[in-house]
């Protein structure tokens, strides 16, 4: 009878969640993955590689989330911390543009490379349709209702039926359809013992002292200026639920020939700008667009352009509202933020208190013809910064981002600075200012911990989140870049294999399996993999003379340095372990210190044969996000075993020699 019971209760649930009568189900897969970002892509293509069924399920019509959605100027914090297939990605785009690997890009190229995983991997995407319910026997998910997205009011759903599922969407709404307990806004310090969550009245990001909030100036009674909140300033790290502020990463062209002319946005009120000319006023010396925008060149005469100062292009305190809002509230929010953008741009080009030096500079770039042609030149991708953060097995803190807690299940890493933008413009003293940026760093790579990725087992046994990952406010600041949801989706979707493989519940795996995995195997192809072998690794490093430790800046957590007047001799030889005899192409990692040595001298040892070479500082040429590059030191055969070795000498040189990482990479062909 209880069995009878519970198929029944499973049958309302089904029915309640959406599902109509006469609907066929799919066919079912073993992996149902939601949201086509670059995590999904990743996810997707891993699952299917390791002979998995897969359905990729994407709301919109947009591939690869905001790595293909303007952030050409890739968030890294340290490349150390970039591994498998998301390495992977950022050497096919480096092979693109003729380098060993790039982290700055082109919109549409970077769409190319996530669409080149699917077409490999055979995979079709499921595009506009988004989730309408869902249904659980227990702990288990076991299928979900998903409508067109376009046309909701088609009274036509789709069932999805799987093993495991996993949410790679910026907002987690198959997690929150799952029952799954998450966390908007941010914790008090006081949640979790951290020091820079809640509120946070710093001066990064900030609006000068002396600009006046109100309509008419000096004037309480005549109203806030659009944009201000007529919120307080809270004691500082108490919670709240708040939102970081979102923004478009924005792609523009200076080629004429791939040009559309920014021209007055439908709806366009210079009202809304009316802080931003008050500024511009107070600080007449600022005559540059990089003095409002963080202004980042991309190839082919493109920008990826982020916010910079007090007003720039984050829409700060308009999206309270978007993490648990319908699909309707969404697209409102992010239609008003759009059009807050386009305005932007054309209010600096076309306002005359906009100073001639800036409005002539800004009238030289418009939309790219080449870019987002089906979405008229302007970014379908909302820079979504925050959203949901689930509430799962292990949250991840402020003590795990500076070390001070090290996890042992870690499936990945992370290195950047923790990151919140601004989450409210108030009143304080009289005077408009930001409130909420954080920009704490100075700390190493740390790791992830696959606890961070499922929920507690209570609640769900079958899903994954490697995107709206379990962890606060701040450490997620630190956690949220692409690259590494690109790395944590990986280890998701070998995750969930195995627990298919294994019939476990997803928190059951076994973890260490799954790290050798990711080890022996980082592209999912059988491939041999690269051996990296870092200044720390003791046991293949040898150092003589007189070498410092410098612990920011490296590849890794630290890199070797000598004094920049230390003329005496010293080396650091790097000696790997070659599992096979084979041709490898060599790379060395250099820091961009101060004064770097105008030429390094190196010798690579492979069998009985000795290559001496020169490597000179104006060849070391460091783009992007990062303050190193890999130089390449060319292909050589290397003998199985421990007989090749790389030396760095500071023989003589005048400037700092560094000595950080060597790579070794299998030559493909």
């Amino acid at each position: 009878m209880s069995k009878i019971l519970a198929q029944a209760a499973c049958l309302i649930a089904f029915l309640l969640s959406g599902f109509r009568p006469g609907t066929p189900p799919a066919d079912p897969v073993d992996i149902c993955i939601y949201g086509a970002t670059s995590a999904g892509v990743i996810a997707a293509y891993t699952a299917k590689k390791m002979g998995k069924s897969v359905i990729l399920i994407e709301p919109g019509n947009h591939l690869g989330g905001m790595t293909s959605g303007g952030l050409g100027y890739t968030d890294i914090g340290n490349k150390y911390a970039i591994t498998g297939l998301s390495r992977d990605f950022y050497r096919k785009i480096g092979k693109h543009y003729g380098k060993f690997e790039q982290w700055t890009f082109e919109p549409h190229i970077a769409k190319k490379y996530l669409q080149q995983y699917l077409d490999e991997a055979g995979i079709n995407v499921v595009y506009h349709h988004r989730i309408k319910g869902l249904v659980k026997s227990g702990t288990d998910i076991k299928s979900i209702i998903i409508e067109n997205s376009v046309k909701p009011e088609m009274q036509t759903s789709r069932v999805v039926s799987a093993k495991v599922f996993m949410d790679c969407t910026y907002e987690g709404d198959l997690m929150a359809k799952a029952n799954v307990k998450y966390a908007v806004g941010r914790e008090a310090n006081a949640d979790y013992n951290e020091t820079i969550n809640g509120v946070q009245f710093m001066t990064g990001h900030q609006i000068p002292d002396g600009i006046d909030p109100y309509r008419t100036e000096g004037k309480p009674e005549s109203g806030l200026l659009w944009g201000i909140s007529n919120g307080k300033l809270d004691a500082t790290g108490s919670g709240d639920k708040k939102v970081q502020a979102y923004n478009y990463r924005i792609c523009l062209s200076s080629d004429p020939n791939n040009m559309v002319p920014i021209t007055k946005p439908e709806g366009y009120d210079p009202a809304r700008y009316e802080l931003l000319a008050r500024l511009i006023k107070a600080h007449p010396e600022e005559k540059s667009l990089s003095d409002y925008f963080i202004w980042s060149k991309m190839p082919n005469n493109k920008t990826d352009i982020n916010n910079r100062g007090g007003f720039s292009t984050d829409m700060i305190g308009m999206n309270y509202d978007y993490p648990d809002g319908t699909y309707e509230t969404r697209e409102r929010i992010i239609k008003a933020h759009e059009s807050y953008t386009k305005g932007l741009l054309y209010f600096f080009g076309h306002d005359p208190r906009v100073p001639s030096e800036i409005s002539q500079a800004m009238l030289k770039w418009g939309y790219p013809k080449d870019e987002y042609t089906d979405t008229g030149n302007w970014s379908p991708q909302l820079y979504v910064r925050e959203a949901r953060r689930m509430i799962g097995d292990y949250i991840m803190t402020q003590a795990n981002c500076e070390g001070k807690e090290v996890v042992k299940d870690g499936v990945g890493m992370a290195a950047y600075t923790m990151d919140s933008h601004n989450i409210q413009r108030i009143v304080v003293k009289g005077m408009a200012k930001n409130e909420g940026n954080v920009e704490i760093g100075g700390f190493g790579p740390y790791p992830i911990a696959y606890g961070s990725l499922v929920p507690k087992a209570k609640e769900c046994t079958n899903l994954l989140v490697p995107v709206c990952l379990s962890a606060t406010h701040i450490a997620y600041g630190s956690i949220r870049m692409e690259p590494v949801f690109m790395v944590l989706a990986q280890s998701a979707a070998v995750g969930a294999v195995m627990a298919i493989d294994s019939k476990v519940p997803v928190q059951k795996i076994n973890v260490a399996q799954l790290q050798a995995k990711l080890k022996a195997d980082p592209l999912v192809n059988g491939a041999t993999p690269e051996i990296l072998v870092d200044n720390e690794d003791t046991g293949h490093v040898t150092v003589k003379g007189a070498w410092s430790t410098v612990k920011k800046g490296g590849y890794g957590p630290s890199f070797l340095s000598t004094k920049e007047d230390d003329t005496n001799i010293g080396t650091v030889t790097f000696t790997p372990d070659i599992p096979v005899s084979k041709a490898y192409n060599i790379y060395v990692y250099f820091p961009k210190v101060a004064k770097l040595a105008p030429e390094m001298k190196l010798a690579v040892t492979y069998g009985k044969e000795v290559k001496n070479i020169t490597v000179k500082e104006k060849d070391i040429v460091v783009e992007g996000q990062t303050s190193g590059e890999w130089y390449n030191l060319g292909k050589f055969n290397l003998p199985k075993g421990s007989g090749s070795q790389v030396s760095i000498s500071s023989d003589g040189e005048k400037g700092a020699v560094v000595a950080d990482a060597i790579l070794f990479v299998p030559d493909s062909k």
